[in-house]
């Protein structure tokens, strides 16, 4: 039986890693460290706001009828996740809820100078979820 990939740990939401690909025709294993790729980090909800957008073909009033809500709910939900997407570049960085709304108030540029040490592999994605998580407190 197929299952969806998980991206973030159940027990302590660090990112999971894929250590083992194999084929279904053929049995044929490769074992290594990969990625889930950028899709694969959204959430269930994100991926739902992709579909609809998708299906509404980029249409916001579409969109706002389909989910419900007002056109700026499905803006902010929409800049969410492209911020998710890692498609922001220039794009204020804000802390997004589980509902995609992007929260004010805290610090964007730390947020940003932990995301890109953790692109450059200068930390790693504990040392960042902790820096992350402190800023919070």
């Amino acid at each position: 039986m197929s299952r969806d990939v998980i991206s973030t740990c159940p027990i302590c939401s660090s990112e999971l890693a894929i250590t083992r690909l194999q084929c279904r025709g053929c049995g044929t294993a490769i074992e290594g460290d990969f990625n889930v790729g950028r899709f694969g980090r959204l959430t269930r909800e994100q991926l739902t706001l992709l579909e609809s957008f998708l299906r509404a073909r980029g249409n916001a009033k579409e969109l706002e009828r389909e989910l419900k809500v007002s056109y700026p709910t499905v803006r902010a939900r929409i800049d969410a996740l492209v911020r998710a997407l890692g498609l922001a570049e220039g794009m204020p960085i804000g802390d997004e809820g589980e509902d995609g709304f992007v929260r004010s108030g805290e610090s964007a540029e730390l947020r940003r100078d932990v995301l890109e040490r953790l692109a450059r592999h200068e930390i790693t994605a504990d040392e960042a979820a902790v820096l992350l998580r402190a800023r919070k407190e």
